[in-house]
């Protein structure tokens, strides 16, 4: 068929609408990243049998860093019945524990065991794998102002 008689059902959907204004909303184009992130991230970690959300809370864990689920949630911005789901998950599967904090017998902070401590690192492979696949486009230089930029958006003082 000749360029001239395609019709705008022959441009797949995302070629037709990337010059929408909407393209230029940063929140839809965080949105939109984050979402295309989640799903690779979700791909290359399902051969752990692991998801973004349950590599994070076991990333957590394995830093020794002793996180109370509360922590996890707010650092997350996920609902606490989210976080001790992935939680009752990974301690079912026998990579992380939840222990008494001593500074608050009331809550459990969360650490991994050896073998999750194994899956982590196997797991942080594929992680960092996608990500240096999805930021294949940008420098270095770019890259590390990328991070730097969400840093301050995700985390502002």
């Amino acid at each position: 068929m000749p360029e001239s008689a395609k019709t705008t059902r022959d441009v797949p959907a995302s070629g037709r609408l990337e010059g929408s204004a909407l393209t230029e909303d940063t929140s839809f184009l965080l949105a939109r990243a984050n979402a295309l992130a989640l799903a690779a991230g979700n791909a290359a970690l399902a051969e752990h049998g692991l998801k973004v959300r349950s590599y994070a809370v076991l990333a957590l864990a394995a830093e020794d860093t002793r996180p109370s689920q509360r922590e996890l949630a707010e650092f997350l911005r996920l609902d606490p019945s989210q976080v001790v789901a992935l939680v009752d998950e990974l301690q079912r599967r026998g990579l992380v524990a939840r222990e008494a904090d001593p500074s608050d017998r009331r809550a459990n902070v969360v650490v991994a065991t050896e073998a999750g401590r194994a899956l982590h690192a196997r797991a942080e492979h594929a992680a960092r794998s996608v990500q240096h696949r999805l930021h294949a486009g940008l420098s270095a230089a770019q890259r590390d102002q990328l991070a730097e930029l969400l840093r301050q958006l995700a985390f502002p003082s």
